[in-house]
């Protein structure tokens, strides 16, 4: 047995889980040096079975992964990659008997530090530390007293941040986003909390659209707005920002349907309806992790117009933005729009700009074209489009798992 190639895969794969040397030896009940013996191949000449699963078992991997060169650093067409299937795996076996419930306010510092994560497309750190607060927030609403309504909206909110990142691999976690995404809604409508219905809703949309149901989802969303208009309305920026990313949903999910003259004038609608609640909320604002206002109206208005595949107008919208504003957003939004602005640039026919927008994109937000499936089509086509791609363009479609 090869033990330096054991112990290269086991760095590996702890480096996919987001965890420290630290870290793993602490889960495996040693200290940091003993994890760099065992990855530099020092520790034994023939590391015993036992160490070996142990260490397959808490990096959530078969342990043949560990004893054999053949594993793929890109996820199957067909699976989610390690850290999604990690968080899929604790939707469906819940709580041990033996954990100790968290306070509220702890649940609600990892809850913020899971937030940031996301909006720093940390999605690797979301798939080390969404299990635990999943479990937590479970624990905390099953149980709670006196705090039954905010832990039931802690608990929404955690289970909409677990469908926001499950909505991130496209087919491949569909069916489980969905299932979280209603299980947000069920324990936002037992709080009883217009803000948290409102933002549950909205993940059951998209939930809606990613199984190719778009007029449901549109409906939904509408249906939604209108339902609890009033009471966002009156929830200041919080609600405000909840009604106006509704309209924002639909206006996305209208942009799967046909293309048709009605349907392109309806989708922008729903923008135009979004962009009268930025217009009353005033300002550009984070609240509730939502970075609404009128620069993400106009990331969306791009967005659906690239969607409908009329590259030039989602060029036109681009321009028109305040483009410091867009700079000001989180990684997530302004990788998000560059992604947008290479899909407008490859039908426009402007190729090299196209892949300057997915360099930079990924200069960003490396972990966007990790087992994302629409990211790394869309690499693939600028590669096919490009008659001679740059070195670094190369790079990229290489990191894809793709050969230009």
């Amino acid at each position: 047995m090869n033990t330096e190639r054991i112990g290269r895969r086991i760095a590996y794969w702890r480096e996919r889980r987001g965890f420290t040397q630290a870290d793993f030896g602490r889960l495996m009940g040693q200290t940091r040096r003993w994890v760099q013996d065992l990855e530099g191949g020092q520790r034994q000449q023939d590391p015993r079975l036992s160490v070996l699963m142990r260490a397959a078992d808490v990096l959530r991997i078969p342990l043949e992964q560990l004893l054999t060169d053949t594993p793929s650093t890109a996820a199957a067409p067909d699976r989610p990659p390690v850290e999604a299937e990690a968080v899929i795996d604790v939707l469906y076996r819940g709580a041990s008997e033996h954990d100790e419930p968290l306070p509220i306010a702890a649940l609600r510092r990892r809850l913020t530090y899971c937030c940031e994560a996301f909006q720093a497309c940390h999605y690797g750190a979301l798939g080390r530390d969404l299990p635990a607060l999943i479990v937590g927030s479970g624990q905390a609403a099953a149980r709670a007293g006196a705090e039954a309504r905010e832990a039931h909206v802690l608990h929404s909110r955690v289970l909409q941040l677990t469908a926001s990142f499950l909505h991130k691999y496209g087919q491949a976690t569909a069916v489980p986003a969905a299932v979280v995404a209603d299980r947000a809604l069920a324990a936002a409508e037992r709080a009883g909390d217009p803000v948290a219905i409102g933002a549950a809703s909205r993940r059951v949309a998209k939930s809606l659209a990613n199984q190719q149901q778009p007029r449901a989802a549109v409906d939904f969303a509408i249906g939604s707005a209108r339902r609890l208009h009033g009471d966002l309305a009156a929830a200041g920026p919080l609600g405000l920002s909840t009604l106006g990313m509704l309209y924002l949903s639909a206006a996305i999910s209208a942009s799967a349907m046909e293309r048709t003259t009605a349907g392109v004038r309806g989708a922008i609608e729903h923008v135009d309806q979004a962009t009268e609640v930025a217009d009353q909320q005033g300002a550009d604002l984070n609240a509730d992790w939502t970075a609404f206002g009128h620069t993400n109206v106009g990331l969306h208005r791009s967005d659906v117009l690239v969607r409908f595949e009329d590259g030039w107008s989602a060029l036109e919208a681009a321009d028109a933005m305040d483009s410091a504003a867009v700079q000001g957003l989180a990684q997530e939004r302004r990788a998000g729009h560059l992604i947008t602005m290479a899909r407008a640039q490859l039908l426009t026919r402007r190729k090299d700009a196209a892949a300057a927008s997915l360099i930079e994109a990924a200069r960003l937000a490396p972990e966007e074209f990790k087992g994302r499936p629409s990211t790394v089509d869309l690499v693939k086509d600028v590669i096919g489009a490009t008659a001679a791609p740059s070195g670094e363009l190369r790079a990229l479609a290489a990191r894809c798992g793709l050969h230009a």
